[in-house]
């Protein structure tokens, strides 16, 4: 038995042609931290902000990649220190930046990469404390995500909550 259709039919898959704008294209990006203009101010906290959340967004909403690269982009300096001169770790030599990267359909890849530039520009901008609206709502995440987490911590002993540390589900016992 011969599976297909009649003798002689053609049976090649109709594809249409790709459009140069759906070829995904890569692109990087890279931003200097000022550091040396504002030694005082935290960039990489502003940048991250609560548990990451700022930079996430940034990358949620941009479709691109952002990492903190160079001289104390690592918060422990000690590790900082030991990383230093190993492969993949040749960015620790150079002066806190950013990389923003975005592998993209080539017609939204450079207005998606100007965006998350953009966002990126405005975190870097000092200013004082007082008038920092981001800073405000930073600090005021970081406020609920701990009440939601002191409000879930105190698990009464031998629950079965799948949300306990370990993720898990305890086994029952006959206690």
């Amino acid at each position: 038995m011969r599976l297909g259709g009649p003798q002689g039919m053609n049976m090649e898959w109709q594809v249409a042609p790709s459009s140069p704008s759906s070829y995904i294209v890569k692109r990087i990006l890279r931003l200097d931290i000022p550091v040396d203009s504002f030694p005082n101010f935290n960039f990489v906290g502003r940048l991250l902000g609560p548990r990451g959340n700022s930079l996430k967004r940034v990358e949620a909403s941009t479709g691109c990649r952002v990492y903190i690269r160079g001289k104390c982009s690592i918060r422990d300096i000690d590790k900082e220190e030991s990383l230093r001169g190993r492969p993949g770790y040749e960015h620790l030599n150079d002066p806190l930046h950013i990389i923003i990267e975005a592998e993209l359909p080539a017609n939204i890849v450079d207005m998606r990469l100007r965006q998350a530039k953009q966002i990126i520009e405005e975190l870097l901008k000092p200013m004082d404390e007082s008038q920092d609206h981001y800073k405000r709502e930073q600090l005021r995440e970081l406020a609920m995500l701990k009440s939601n987490l002191r409000e879930e911590s105190p698990q009464p002993y031998g629950s079965v909550s799948p949300f306990t540390s370990s993720g898990m589900k305890r086994a029952k016992t006959g206690l």
